[in-house]
């Protein structure tokens, strides 16, 4: 597996935050990457997100958001999943940036669904036509994660 720094860049491009993974796998429109939560742990409302946490995340080079899975480390159960509305992922040799756009869609095991940081994309200085792309993948991410559990019943 190929070492590989995520960097989370606002919607101008400046960077946020990054961290390091492990790249298992690419295909012609995404990309899967493990990561260990390495921020303070606490809770994402009924979440508990601890240090060393699994993250699959999988990140699109064609969509307007990612995907992380979140798994316990210690007996691999799904937590969750957590998702940022964001621009197509970038990938270059060793990273892969992607500009998020605070609008986030937090889903448990259960199927049921949160948008979390309305405030903040609404305060957002970004154009308006990416400001409409960002609200149409948090409208596919619904969709989505709506007809996966629809496919369960």
């Amino acid at each position: 597996m190929t070492e590989i720094t995520v960097l989370k860049q606002n919607p101008a491009g400046e960077l946020l935050y990054q961290w390091q993974g492990k790249l298992l796998s690419e295909a012609s429109n995404q990309v899967l990457i493990e990561a260990a939560f390495n921020a303070e742990s606490g809770k994402l409302m009924d979440i508990q997100l601890n240090q060393g946490d699994r993250f699959l995340e999988t990140y699109y080079l064609d969509r307007w958001f990612n995907i992380f899975e979140i798994r316990d480390p210690q007996d691999d159960h799904l937590k969750g999943w957590y998702c940022n509305v964001s621009a197509p992922a970038v990938l270059r040799p060793g990273e892969l940036a992607f500009r998020d756009f605070a609008l986030d869609l937090l889903v448990y095991p259960d199927g049921r669904q949160f948008v979390l940081d309305e405030d903040e994309f609404a305060a957002l200085d970004c154009a308006p036509d990416e400001r409409q792309l960002a609200l149409g993948g948090l409208a596919q991410l619904q969709a989505e994660f709506a007809a996966r559990f629809r496919k369960r019943l």
